[in-house]
């Protein structure tokens, strides 16, 4: 039986561009929201100009295999909300949204009238979700800003890498991506809050609030504990051992003995028994204590097979993992058994390979769409908002559309 989509029949205006905003609202376009893109008419999203890789022989708007990514089944309307023509067809879609959002810099949204004091008596149930760099009412609500960026400042190059390198960025822009997900969070709780009360609000979250709260229990280290936590080798668990990369016969594998079980079924897979009662190594504590004699003594044993065959022995019994580059995380079979690639037709007949969204619900089928093309909705969306074709042709000869 297959149900309908959990978001169905929410419709969400997006002033988004580039990354963090877009991979935030695939989320809720997912699960079957109606996501608007409100692009500018000239440029539209900077997303779609992304390269250096683009679906194959297309020369359309949505070629971007970087805007493909984050965009897929939502439409896009050109509208210059700069302009009073423009903010007042803003306002009459308003009236039958649910929410508001963007990603742009902490003063833009007051300028563009985005905040739930602009648009409240068009719609006194409407959600206003700001992602900003750093806030819209402190003195950086003017400094752009960018994932490396908090990354540098929230303390996440000093924690990656290796102790005796440069300091190193987590290899994927995770503070976008957390943020633009913690906005739909936002967003999908206050509009359950004005469906039940009939009071919309603003809802703000900030690249760097997010970095800074990503720190979890590091940062409650220091403000409880004073201890300033630093790179560990092997990109180890700053306290539980053994919990890193330890050598192969022909690589690397990642093992993560986070329970104290784990590190005696180690010992007895690897032919160590002896090692589990060893009273140095005992406990966490006994094993922290000598984290640099663990890691020889686990590249020792380990160097004896290969990361496949040690896979297969620790199945079930090890949490482990072999280290894997880009192309071999995305053509493991255990990817594929489990559709998380999906292969979408486009239009134009030509199809792209998408990541499938995480969230998994029964009996729910995914939207088909694959992202749009600039503008390729404005006359539809401005149709369902009452504009009758000589208003949309008036409209378009301005360049508000």
């Amino acid at each position: 039986m297959t149900l309908p989509l959990p978001l169905a029949g929410v419709r969400v205006l997006a002033v988004e561009q580039y990354g963090a905003g877009p991979f935030g609202t695939q989320y809720l376009s997912d699960l079957g929201a109606d996501i608007i893109k409100v692009e500018n008419p000239k440029e539209g999203d900077v997303g779609r100009h992304v390269g250096p890789y683009f679906v194959d022989g297309a020369q359309d708007s949505a070629a971007s295999l970087f805007f493909q990514s984050n965009n897929r089944a939502k439409r896009s309307l050109t509208l210059d909300l700069k302009s009073a023509e423009g903010q007042r067809v803003f306002r009459l879609l308003v009236k039958n949204a649910d929410a508001v959002c963007h990603n742009l810099r902490g003063d833009v949204p007051g300028k563009l009238k985005l905040t739930y004091d602009d648009l409240k008596t068009a719609n006194p149930r409407i959600v206003c979700a700001h992602l900003t760099a750093y806030g819209r009412d402190n003195e950086r609500a003017t400094w752009p800003g960018y994932d490396y960026l908090m990354q540098a400042e929230a303390g996440y190059l000093s924690l990656t890498g290796e102790p005796d390198g440069p300091p190193a960025r987590m290899g994927l822009s995770i503070v976008d991506m957390m943020t633009g997900l913690s906005m739909s969070y936002g967003l999908v709780a206050a509009v359950l809050s004005a469906r039940t009360t009939g009071q919309g609000r603003d809802v703000d979250v900030t690249l760097f609030d997010t970095a800074l709260y990503n720190l979890s229990y590091v940062a409650h280290w220091y403000l409880a504990a004073g201890h300033n936590e630093r790179r560990r080798p092997r990109s180890a668990h700053p306290s539980l051992v053994p919990c890193q990369l330890v050598k192969t016969k022909d690589g690397w594998i990642f093992l993560m003995c986070n329970k104290e079980k784990f590190w005696g079924r180690l010992c007895e897979i690897i032919s160590r028994p002896e090692w589990a009662s060893d009273p140095r190594f005992a406990t966490f504590k006994d094993r922290f204590e000598r984290r640099d004699e663990v890691s020889d003594m686990l590249d020792q044993a380990l160097a004896a097979r290969t990361t496949d065959d040690w896979i297969d022995r620790f199945a079930g019994q090890v949490p482990a993992a072999p280290l894997r580059d880009v192309a071999g995380a995305l053509e493991n079979p255990f990817v594929r058994r489990r559709g998380r690639i999906r292969t979408q037709k486009r239009p134009d007949g030509k199809t792209v390979q998408l990541l499938a969204s995480p969230i998994q619900m029964a009996g729910m089928a995914y939207p088909e769409a694959t992202a749009p093309e600039h503008g390729q909705h404005t006359d539809e969306i401005l149709r369902e908002a009452g504009l009758a074709t000589n208003e949309i042709t008036a409209l378009r000869k301005a360049g508000v559309i």
